[in-house]
């Protein structure tokens, strides 16, 4: 795998959860007519998982969760980590738990941008393009 996609690769799958959040959002959890059908007695068997995604707004699970994961990448210090507390982060964000989801997705993200800092060789950090040449003040 390349460097380039090792470094995009995790923000990536960032922004896919963050799709997938807002799609159960808005296509399963807003609009009034699903909400209406689940109601009704004899409604379609996934109205079910949509109980217990609302349920787990309802009781701030996603948000506990965001934050069980922020607390695990400050202490664990692993990518793995980090990516997970930033994607629990923006579900959370997106599926109404504000203040968990903002903070686990600000320590997520922090946390993975130092492990990709780590991993970049010393003076591909810091270096300019080719052929650029920096000016003096």
């Amino acid at each position: 795998m390349s460097r380039s996609l090792r470094l995009v690769l995790p923000w990536f799958t960032i922004a896919l959860v963050a799709l997938a959040a807002a799609a159960l959002r808005f296509g399963a959890i807003e609009p009034p007519a699903v909400a209406h059908q689940c109601t009704a007695d004899g409604g379609p068997a996934w109205c079910a998982w949509r109980h217990w995604a609302v349920l787990g707004f309802l009781s701030y699970g996603y948000g506990y969760a965001a934050l069980t994961a922020a607390f695990i990448a400050l202490v664990a210090r692993h990518p793995l980590a980090a990516w997970l507390a930033a994607a629990l982060g923006i579900a959370a964000l997106v599926l109404y738990c504000f203040e968990a989801g903002a903070f686990a997705l600000l320590v997520g993200a922090l946390r993975l941008l130092r492990a990709q800092a780590d991993g970049l060789p010393p003076g591909d950090q810091h270096r300019q393009p080719e052929g650029q040449v920096q000016a003096q003040p």
